[in-house]
């Protein structure tokens, strides 16, 4: 009986060892290529994202955060212009360089799509909204450029003395 079982033992010992030494939680190695594929300024990279952010499940493995509040204190859609879906993309590029402790190499890009994206929402229109629309990108972009943190740099309230 004793001969039976060590065959056994042992191969359930090196199963163990194959379980303990595959990480579970380890992102796809092309995560930042990806990360980078879907936060450029051209039209074909913010579809590539919102593809994505529709089906989020395909994209479990890379721990990507999806969570956004959009244009944050500023209106969604200002004057009926819709720039909530940019302002998502923003927010992805701006929380996932951040986790990925590459915000500051990334962020005026980040800002460039952001604008890029505004643009494209903008060229929808024409005459005196297209130009009402352009203005109000370009507010937008210029917000973003001065005062744009990820959300983890945000100052946090003070400890109560």
């Amino acid at each position: 009986m004793r001969r039976r079982s060590a065959p056994l033992l042992a191969s359930v010992a090196a199963a163990a060892v194959l379980v303990v030494a595959t990480p579970a939680s380890a992102a796809p190695a092309d995560k930042p290529q990806v990360l980078g594929t879907w936060t450029q300024t051209s039209a074909a990279s913010y579809n590539a994202w919102v593809a994505a952010r529709g089906d989020q499940g395909k994209w479990a493995a890379y721990g990507f955060d999806w969570s956004t509040d959009y244009c944050s204190t500023s209106p969604d859609n200002p004057f009926g212009f819709p720039f909530q879906t940019s302002c998502a993309r923003h927010d992805f590029g701006y929380r996932n360089y951040k986790a990925a402790g590459a915000f500051s190499a990334n962020k005026s890009r980040l800002d460039d799509a952001l604008y890029a994206d505004l643009k494209r929402v903008c060229s929808a229109y024409s005459g005196v909204k297209k130009g009402s629309c352009d203005s109000t990108a370009w507010t937008y972009y210029q917000a973003v450029k001065a005062f744009g943190v990820s959300p983890q740099d945000a100052p946090q309230d003070a400890p109560a003395a």
